[in-house]
C-alpha cells in the first residue's frame, strides 16, 4: 500500500492539473485508494490509458527526486505547507511544487491579472496597486508572462514586498525566458508555484488551468487591463465562483486592451476601482 505522499506523487506525474473526474475521485476516495483502483483495473483502460500507463511504470520514488532535484517543496492536501482555500476550487490540484518561502500561500494575497500587451498606464497601474497592498503587508501573485503580470511583480519588487508566481511550465523552466531574471528576483523574497512536473512545457491549455490557482490562491482579484476575450477574464471568473472579490480598472473608452474590464464593470462580474484607496475601502482592510 502507497504512503500519502507516494500515493499523491504518482497521482501529480499523471493526471493533467484541472482535471474534475480524477479531482472528484481523489477527494471522494483518497489518493491511496484511487492509486490502488488504477492498478486493479477499476478505470476504463481505454478511456485512461495515458494515467494507467503512468502510473503502472513510474515510480513514486523517481517522481519525488526528479522534484528533489529543483530544490523544490511538494505540497498536498493534509501537509502543514498546504494553502486551504484552494480546496474551494471544483478541481483542487492533487499537489504543488513550489519553490522559494512557502509559508507565503497561506498569507493575504492580491492577484493582479492582465493583458501580455500593455498600455504605459496599464504598466503604471498595475506597478502601483501592488505597492500600495505590498505597503499594507500583502503578497502579490500572478501569473509569469510578460506585460501586466511582470509589471505587478516588479511593483512588489520595487516596494520590498511578498510575491508569488504561478507557472504553466515546470518549475525548472524559465517561460518566458526572458524573465529568468524576474524570476531569480522573484525568490529572493517570494515563491514560484506550479501544478506540473520538472521538465513540463507550457501549452495553452495550461495556462486556463493555472488561472484557477491564482484565482483560489488570492483573497481578491485586480484586473488592470484586459482584451474582450482575455484569460485574465477567466480568472476573475473563476474568483467570482469561489466568492472572491473581483476589482478592475477603467480605460480609455476607445482602448482595446480595456474593453475585458469595461465588460466586467458593465456584467456588475467586478467592482470598479480607480485608486489603491478604493481597493482597500471595497475589501475592508
Amino acid at each position: 500500500m502507497s504512503t500519502e505522499i507516494e500515493a499523491r506523487a504518482r497521482l501529480f506525474d499523471a493526471i493533467e492539473g484541472g482535471s474534475t473526474f480524477w479531482s472528484r475521485e481523489i477527494v471522494s476516495s483518497g489518493a491511496r485508494a484511487v492509486i490502488e483502483r488504477i492498478i486493479g483495473g477499476a478505470y476504463d483502460a481505454v478511456k485512461y490509458e495515458r494515467v494507467i500507463s503512468k502510473v503502472r511504470t513510474t515510480s513514486a520514488e523517481q517522481i519525488l527526486e526528479k522534484i528533489g532535484e529543483t530544490d523544490s517543496h511538494f505540497i498536498y492536501p493534509g501537509t502543514d505547507e498546504w494553502p486551504e482555500h484552494l480546496d474551494d476550487l471544483a478541481s483542487p490540484p492533487i499537489a504543488l511544487i513550489v519553490r522559494g518561502d512557502v509559508a507565503l500561500l497561506k498569507s493575504s494575497q492580491l492577484a493582479i491579472v492582465g493583458t501580455r500587451n500593455p498600455t504605459h498606464y496599464g504598466v503604471r497601474v498595475a506597478q502601483d496597486f501592488a505597492a500600495g497592498f505590498v505597503d499594507r503587508n500583502w503578497c502579490i501573485t500572478s501569473g509569469g508572462a510578460y506585460g501586466i503580470d511582470a509589471a505587478a511583480h516588479k511593483g512588489a519588487l520595487i516596494a520590498e514586498g511578498s510575491k508569488i508566481a504561478v507557472l504553466a511550465a515546470g518549475i525548472d523552466i524559465n517561460y518566458p525566458a526572458g524573465h529568468a531574471r524576474l524570476f531569480a528576483e522573484i525568490l529572493e523574497a517570494g515563491a514560484i508555484v506550479t501544478e506540473v512536473m520538472p521538465g513540463v512545457n507550457a501549452i495553452p491549455s495550461r495556462f486556463l488551468t493555472r488561472n484557477r490557482l491564482i484565482a483560489a490562491l488570492s483573497n481578491a482579484t485586480l484586473v488592470v487591463e484586459a482584451a474582450f476575450r482575455s484569460g485574465s477574464l477567466r480568472t476573475a471568473r473563476d474568483a467570482a465562483e469561489l466568492f472572491r472579490p473581483v476589482m478592475a480598472i477603467p480605460g480609455p473608452i476607445n482602448s482595446p486592451t480595456s474593453e475585458g474590464c469595461h465588460r466586467l464593470i458593465g456584467e456588475r462580474a467586478a467592482e470598479i476601482v480607480t485608486s489603491v484607496s478604493d481597493a482597500v475601502e471595497f475589501l475592508s482592510i
